[in-house]
């Protein structure tokens, strides 16, 4: 006789919507900051009554001020989360022997599905902790390509803070690089993120992408 599952709460209400709130700041940043590096269309009419650009930058700023915001949140549950404070999950990828099992098991070399007791497994951890890295570099570098055209209050201040660190990436060219190469991280982590999501949820039944909005995963009892 198969085990009954029972529901076991993984995620509280706060990490599923930083974790949503996320994933649309980023999605709607790749958009308008990919329109923002090359557009590719135009309003009909006079020059003087197109400010699709100008829309689009604010839309942008907007979202970036967001994520900028969600990164902190997400950072102070990681430590002060009544319910499970996961900064330490974040270096499950240290378990070596562990990582590569997940390696073979998801490139279906091997059936051993290696355990874990926190909320990560090895390449979970690994690659929610290079999600991170890469919010706040794109963060980082988002503060200097805004400081530099607006050099006033607040942003005037982050710039003047940060204006070493451009000079050492090679100055403003450097940095937009950078920032446009970490876009396509998050495209690329996106799609692989999605892809193992789906699968993992397929293989195992344990209701993995509903977890995200329930918090609740599905485990066989003991």
């Amino acid at each position: 006789m198969a085990r009954p599952c029972v529901a076991k709460k993984q995620w509280t209400v706060a990490m599923c919507l930083n974790h949503w709130a996320m994933a649309v700041s980023i999605v709607l940043l790749i958009i308008s900051g990919l329109y923002i590096g090359r557009p590719f269309t135009t309003a009909a009419g006079e020059t003087w009554q197109k400010f699709i650009m100008a829309d689009i930058r604010f839309v942008h700023l907007l979202f970036g001020l967001l994520l900028t915001s969600l990164f902190v949140w997400r950072i102070y549950l990681a430590f002060f989360s009544r319910f499970h404070a996961d900064w330490k999950d974040f270096f499950a990828w240290l378990d070596i022997k562990n990582f590569i099992k997940q390696i073979k098991f998801y490139t279906l070399i091997s059936t051993e599905l290696p355990e874990h007791t926190g909320l990560y497994g090895t390449l979970q951890s690994a690659a929610y902790g290079f999600l991170l890295l890469i919010v706040f570099l794109v963060i980082i570098t988002g503060l200097i390509l805004y400081g530099a055209l607006h050099q006033a209050g607040l942003s005037n201040i982050i710039y003047g803070i940060l204006r070493p660190l451009e000079t050492t990436l090679g100055g403003l060219a450097g940095v937009r690089f950078i920032h446009h190469i970490l876009t396509w991280l998050f495209v690329i982590f996106i799609c692989i993120h999605t892809y193992l999501a789906f699968w993992y949820d397929i293989v195992f039944k344990e209701g993995t992408i509903s977890s995200i909005i329930s918090g609740s995963v599905f485990k066989k009892a003991e």
